[in-house]
């Protein structure tokens, strides 16, 4: 049950341009998002004006493969920033709001993310995630020196490895070991430093981080996707989830599947916040959002939107389908991410769609739920879906920038805030106070 005065979390994932397949071509869309950082400045600035918890940046470390004319229509995936750059220049330019970027476990190592997220937690006085994710998309492996993934168990046995070294490196110093006293010329005291030691299975890193414990003790750590592997990691590591069902009693089951096995790691459910992915399109009246919807689905070519799709199915040939023949059912693969796979075969199956259809649905909002209507429905659902624990609040995924989200903070929040739904005002200095999240103590604590 809800406590009295429990308020949401609100997430703004930022897509460069926004979300829909055909963003970039809205006139309320900016179509060089992905390299241009005033943009960025914009767009999280409006998020923060909007006193919502955190922006989330996702990751490609390859240029999307895909058919030359839907690659020639495409601006999703193929050129922008590399996300923890772009967060610890964000950070200048902010106050308040939480800053989460995404490195893979599969393509990095643990020494490198512990340094560069600790050191984003200092740059922004402890506004800093990291978003945990294994990699799965065949060409990501091509520029590092494989010809293919690891399987898919393997993934996230290597990541559980993974988030124990970087979590551990951040315990490398005690909260007050570098004492800086130049009278006595003591700069930090020996004691207090804690090396790792750690030789397992894909890692062996001796410490210690050679960064102070940051200000959150630990950056917040975040986890996206769906699979029972990733709920394994999620249950012991994963602080923020973000996640894709497509309707409330699936985020139901998803949220009490993950907050039941926190116990096993002896976590509290409140030591996870669960945030599904919610793309809002935004009208003042049912029939413009409407409208605004079919707009943007006009904008979509029906290649790209079939080559979006043979993305999320790990790069399934599509193109010997006919696009008005039924969707055929593919099984996931060792590369595929799971849950949002098996989300789109059954969209498909249930609503008997075509390729062509399935297509247009998948590439319009990513796999994720849409909602569209008056601020008052958008609001009616998320409350419906709150007060349910279906979530603890929605990772905010504006389907075309910066006029999308402009329209959530200015219409949509302030119905919340009403409500008593939403915050005001930040509760806090740092992402972990205004998650509600407790700061973690040092493994070496005495």
């Amino acid at each position: 049950m809800r406590q009295p005065g429990e308020k949401m979390r609100l997430g703004a994932f930022f897509n460069p341009t926004g979300h829909h397949v055909a963003s970039w071509r809205h006139p309320q869309a900016q179509a060089d998002a992905g390299v241009n950082f005033e943009h960025f400045v914009e767009i999280t600035r409006t998020a923060e004006r909007g006193k919502m918890d955190m922006i989330f940046l996702a990751d490609n470390i390859s240029v999307r493969e895909a058919h030359p004319e839907a690659l020639a229509r495409s601006a999703q995936y193929i050129a922008n920033f590399e996300p923890i750059t772009l967060i610890a220049a964000l950070a200048a330019m902010t106050k308040n709001i939480g800053i989460v970027a995404t490195a893979s476990t599969s393509f990095n190592e643990p020494y490198h993310v512990a340094r560069k997220f600790a050191s984003i937690d200092h740059i922004s006085h402890g506004r800093a995630g990291w978003n945990l994710v294994t990699s799965g998309i065949p060409g990501d492996a091509y520029n590092f020196s494989r010809t293919e993934h690891y399987d898919h168990d393997v993934r996230y046995n290597r990541a559980r490895e993974f988030a124990q070294v970087v979590t551990q490196l951040w315990d490398s110093w005690d909260d007050d070991a570098f004492i800086r006293n130049k009278e006595t010329g003591i700069f930090l005291d020996p004691d207090k430093k804690h090396r790792l030691d750690h030789k397992g299975e894909w890692f062996q890193v001796r410490g210690p981080l050679n960064v102070p414990r940051s200000p959150q003790g630990w950056p917040v750590v975040v986890q996206a996707g769906g699979s029972e592997d990733m709920i394994q990691v999620a249950a012991e590591f994963g602080e923020v989830i973000f996640c894709a069902p497509l309707n409330k009693e699936q985020s139901i089951k998803f949220y009490n599947d993950i907050k039941g096995q926190l116990a096993v790691h002896n976590r509290t459910r409140d030591s996870m916040k669960v945030m599904p992915g919610l793309s809002a399109i935004v009208g003042r009246t049912m029939e413009e959002a409407e409208e605004k919807q079919q707009y943007l689905d006009s904008l979509t070519h029906p290649i790209v939107a079939r080559e979006i799709l043979s993305l999320i199915l790990a790069g399934a040939d599509l193109s010997k389908y006919d696009l008005d023949a039924p969707m055929p059912q593919f099984p996931p693969t060792k590369s595929s991410g799971q849950s949002i796979h098996n989300h789109v075969m059954d969209i498909a199956k249930k609503g008997n769609l075509t390729l062509r259809q399935t297509a247009q649905v998948v590439a319009g909002a990513r796999g994720k739920f849409v909602v569209k209507g008056t601020p008052e429905h958008i609001a009616d659902v998320m409350e419906d879906w709150f007060k349910s624990e279906a979530c603890d609040g929605f990772n905010v995924m504006p389907p075309y920038l910066p006029g999308a989200l402009d329209d959530f903070v200015e219409h949509v929040i302030p119905v919340l805030q009403k409500r008593g739904l939403f915050r005001t005002e930040y509760e806090g200095k740092t992402l972990r106070d205004n998650l509600g999240l407790k700061r973690p103590v040092s493994r070496w604590a005495k």
